[in-house]
């Protein structure tokens, strides 16, 4: 069973050629409404807006979760 989920996963990340996929608790930076986005995986397309994985830290949900 755990070698299935393993070639799936793999499958799904091997077909991301124009996308990154980011892991771990990141969101964005709060807007002015007091609204962010927060998750744990990321999945970011590279051509679209290649600054994007620079919007997304940790320290953004720090500073949101604090306020």
């Amino acid at each position: 069973m755990s070698n299935i989920l393993v070639l799936l996963a793999f499958v799904f990340v091997a077909n991301c050629a124009q996308h990154s996929i980011k892991f771990g608790k990141k969101c964005t930076q709060v807007a002015k409404d007091g609204t962010y986005e927060k998750s744990y995986i990321w999945i970011v397309n590279n051509n679209t807006n290649p600054d994007f994985g620079k919007k997304i830290t940790k320290q953004n949900c720090i500073s949101a979760e604090s306020s």
